[in-house]
């Protein structure tokens, strides 16, 4: 990927206004009626173009396409060459089942584009002949003039032309998550980022302060988030790491049920078998081999872990989902409103030379304020209190609760000034009514303050807050513990540039006595001579969740990287105090910087660089691809549409429920509903389950098909009858695979499930130790069922009752083996046996159905099966246990290996 080719052709941020005229050709009285006209049929209408949906056939037909849907149809087709229609109708059923659930799944997915194209706002104010007029979105071109104003979303990308105290929100685009104070001066810099383009203003962003007007630079897929549109369609699908892993696995089934139908094929007749009798082993034999169950429990684990995820409060839009959060190595998270709260929180006060911590966080007025460690008392510090006071009184916004929440209405620096105050225990009604407000002198990006004129009894105060430099530049004087005394301004820059080395932003506090007959003020009036107070420090803070989420994460070897549009100093912060690196000033890459590397030096990067910074949505979709070029499984997490190409691009994708946009949402797998990166934990936890519980169905089910079909191929190499005729061979995967295997789905988690490593990508779903395990089973199952049929054979009860021996040895076989499948290593005697209660009501519903199938008289003509004597159960059951008794000894020799080998690296 190339990011120069990427970038604009003009620099618009780098041009002067009058520049920026001259290029498009307009000028402040907008473009003519048929100037207009002309430019939009060359540029063509200013929207997104919206995906076409899908047709429901295509959507269906995905359905089909799968080696598991083949698998189920050929053992339908088997079924049906059988005889068993009641068999095949089961089969063809299932069949239906998995096609109707991933149809479902994936109807409301690829709706990106059409979630892009509604971010386009509702009208648009421009001039045209000089003459105010409200317009279309989609018929703005480059060179009309838009008129702004607070709660406008900008229509296209502007270069700002005139600006009066004008702020944009701009998280959906950078992720920074304060307002962006705008001005109309040209950036020198040309490879500016977006973040970094105060002088424009971008499509879809919103208007939150202020007044003021552009010139059309960009239209449609030419502006910010037009690119954004462009790189969602270009980006691919992925393909789940399950899907892939369970194609393979099933492709390799389908060849080995060919192979052993022509192994009993080619022994019928090399024992000189009839060819009805050779076609009907044979397809009984492949009927008994192919896990029909196995696409039924994988859509059951799949589905049991969507609802258990759903209880964590993470919504999953697509089935694979689960399974590939559970596979993730590593978790690339954004950093506003997932780690942090996105609600800014003073956490530091300077006065009288005295630092302060402020505890809670978020806009709820609890909290204190200490030192440390402990509260103070604010009476000890009369200048403490004046810090906060001027915080609250020179002050646009409000706090106010809703729904049990409190939000802020106005600059959300501000909303935090105030919540300090209440924690200090200053209340706003007292306090303006004790100081009533006389004049204002709004903030200015330009001038970097604010200040306001109130009374206070005969007094008259001028409060001013602003940026730290230019509030010590313009006092003379610092106040202490209540005294005046002279400024030092270097001391007092010492200590901003301290506050803001933690990450913090940080306000000034000052004030200044007015003539008592004062009733308005001008900025001469404050520009001199003001008293220097304290400051406020304050940050977007962690989650307290997310701290132990991250640790978690990595305890389990799962990585979490910082990808963010803010500043680097505030991400070093964050990271550190979150877990994500060990110290404040970790190695962090920001978007100047990574736009000059190359594929490979990314590549390199992304191995050891946990923190990115200043990042553009083209810059976040590129290292994602390059955690993916080094074969690990990623989770991206997003809620701006600058986020949409990763989390597509992205094994998993994760958006924010409640501060995340539609185009996130519809382009990721995963929706959090509460916002939290502790979910992310707790789903990845389930996603583990889900792919163990798949495993052990295949560790179960894989072991007793083969012995089902070497008990199979052994009798006729002794030259002994076939130990269970078709119906048989069917009815014991019915009555076993079809009951056990589906309980298997709801397994709980294993104790050590949080401790383990991410399984390697390339891991098959059978392991080699898994292989092991399935020939062990195998040839148990084989050696006890050809034992047992051996003896029936002669007790000289007949063929009949040989094969009713058989047929219930290997049932009872599979039933107890179930209880070793539980875990791979865990043994079966410390296991909880009622822990899955659905896996025991399976097995007792198993074991009535096949005393059924030997004492009940309409099944026993069907199966052929005769009753069987008290002295019989007591052969078949012991030979049925050998099989606990040798899976548990392998798990103890592998349990003592591990602790060995443990001891010698340690």
């Amino acid at each position: 990927m190339t990011l120069t080719s990427q970038q604009p052709a003009v620099s618009w941020h780098s041009l002067t206004v009058g520049e920026t005229l001259s290029r498009l050709d307009s000028q402040p009285e907008g473009l003519s009626p048929e100037e207009a006209e002309r430019r939009l049929a060359q540029s063509g209408p200013n929207r997104l173009p919206s995906e076409e949906a899908t047709p429901p056939w295509q959507i269906a037909s995905r359905q089909v396409q799968s080696p598991l849907i083949y698998i189920l149809f050929i053992a339908g087709a088997l079924s049906v060459l059988l005889g068993d229609f009641a068999d095949a109708g089961v089969i063809f059923a299932v069949v239906i089942l998995d096609v109707i659930v991933g149809f479902f799944q994936e109807y409301k997915a690829e709706r990106a584009m059409r979630a892009l194209a509604q971010l386009s706002a509702p009208r648009a104010r421009v001039i045209r002949d000089a003459v105010e007029r409200d317009l279309d979105p989609a018929n703005l071109v480059p060179g009309d003039i838009v008129l702004l104003e607070a709660g406008f979303r900008v229509p296209a990308d502007l270069r700002l032309i005139r600006t009066i105290e004008l702020q944009t929100d701009e998280a959906l685009l950078t992720g920074e998550s304060l307002p962006v104070d705008k001005s109309t001066g040209p950036i020198v810099d040309p490879a500016a980022t977006v973040a970094d383009q105060a002088n424009i203003a971008f499509m879809a962003t919103t208007i939150t302060r202020g007044r003021g007007s552009g010139v059309v630079i960009r239209t449609g897929l030419q502006t910010v988030v037009g690119n954004v549109a462009s790189q969602v369609r270009a980006v691919g699908e992925t393909e789940a790491p399950l899907r892939a892993r369970l194609k393979h696995f099933t492709e390799v089934i389908a060849l080995v049920v060919v192979g052993i139908t022509v192994l009993v094929f080619a022994l019928g007749l090399l024992r000189g078998e009839p060819l009805v009798t050779i076609f009907r082993t044979a397809v009984a034999t492949a009927v008994a081999a192919v896990p029909e169950g196995l696409p039924v429990t994988i859509t059951v684990a799949l589905a049991v872990g969507v609802w258990r995820m759903a209880q964590q409060h993470a919504i999953v839009r697509k089935l694979a989902a689960v399974e590939t959060l559970g596979s993730c190595s590593t978790i690339c998270s954004d950093k506003t409103g997932t780690l942090t709260k996105n609600e800014m929180t003073v956490t530091r006060l300077f006065a009288s030379e005295q630092t302060y911590e402020v505890t809670g966080v978020g806009y709820a007025p609890t909290g204190a304020i200490c030192q440390g460690g402990q509260a103070v008392g604010l009476a000890a510090d009369p200048s403490l209190i004046t810090t906060l006071r001027i915080g609250l009184l020179c002050n646009d916004s409000q706090v106010f609760r809703e729904d049990d929440r409190y939000r802020p209405d106005g600059d959300p620096t501000e909303a935090a000034l105030i919540v300090a105050a209440q924690k200090g225990g200053l209340q706003g009604e007292i306090e303006r009514e004790a100081y009533p407000l006389l004049d204002e002198l709004p903030f200015e990006s330009d001038r970097q303050y604010m200040a306001v004129l109130r009374a206070h009894g005969a007094e008259r105060l001028i409060f001013v807050k602003g940026a730290p430099e230019r509030i010590i530049e313009m006092s003379d004087q610092v106040e202490r513990n209540g005294s005046v005394t002279s400024l030092s301004r270097q001391p007092a820059l010492a200590e901003f540039q301290r506050l803001a080395s933690e990450g913090l932003r940080v306000l000034a506090m000052a004030y200044r006595p007015a003539p008592a007959n004062a009733l308005e003020i001008d900025h001469r009036d404050v520009e001199r001579g003001l008293i220097l107070v304290g400051f406020a420090g304050m940050i977007d803070p962690p989650r307290p969740e997310a701290i132990p989420a991250v640790a978690n994460c990595q305890r389990a070897g799962v990585r979490v990287v910082m990808i963010t549009g803010d500043h680097p100093v505030t991400a070093q912060a964050i990271a550190a105090q979150i877990g994500i690196v060990s110290e404040p000033r970790a190695p962090t890459l920001d978007g100047r910087e990574l736009a000059r590397l190359s594929d490979d030096e990314l590549r390199d990067h992304v191995g050891r660089i946990s923190i990115y910074a200043r990042i553009m949505p083209r810059q976040k979709l590129w290292i994602v691809e390059q955690f993916m070029r080094r074969g690990e499984i990623i989770a991206v997490t997003g809620d701006g549409v600058n986020d949409a190409p990763a989390l597509k691009r992205a094994d998993i994708g994760v958006a924010m429920g409640i501060t995340g946009t539609d185009v996130a949402k519809e382009a990721a797998d995963m929706i959090l509903a509460d916002d939290n990166f502790a979910t992310i934990y707790a789903a990845l936890i389930e996603g583990r389950v889900v792919f163990d519980n798949i495993r052990k169905v295949v560790a179960f089910l894989i072991p007793t098909g083969l012995g089902l079909v070497l008990s199979v191929i052994g009798s006729i190499i002794l030259g002994l009858p076939l130990p269970y005729l078709p119906a048989q061979a069917i009815w014991i995967n019915l009555v076993t695979n079809g009951t056990q295997d589906l309980a298997m789905a709801f397994e709980p988690a294993e104790p050590n499930i949080g401790n383990r490593l991410p399984r390697d990508p390339r891991e098959g779903v059978l392991t080699n130790p898994m292989l092991w395990r399935t020939a062990l089973v195998g040839i148990v199952l084989m050696l006890g069922t050809l034992g047992t049929f051996i003896w029936g054979l002669s007790s000289e009860l007949g063929l009949d009752h040989a094969r009713t021996v058989a047929m219930t040895t290997m049932v009872l076989f599979q039933n107890v083996h179930i209880f070793s499948s539980r875990s791979f290593t865990r043994s079966a005697f410390v296991t909880n046996p009622f822990s899955n209660p659905f896996l025991f009501l399976s097995v007792v519903a198993a074991l009535a159905l096949q005393a059924l199938a030997v004492y009940w008289p309409p099944l026993q003509g069907v199966l052929r099966t005769v009753p069987l004597s008290y002295e019989t159960w007591l052969v078949i059951l012991p030979v049925a246990l050998t099989v606990l008794l040798v899976v548990e000894f392998d798990k103890a020799l592998r349990r003592s290996r591990s602790s060995s080998a443990s001891g010698r690296v340690g």
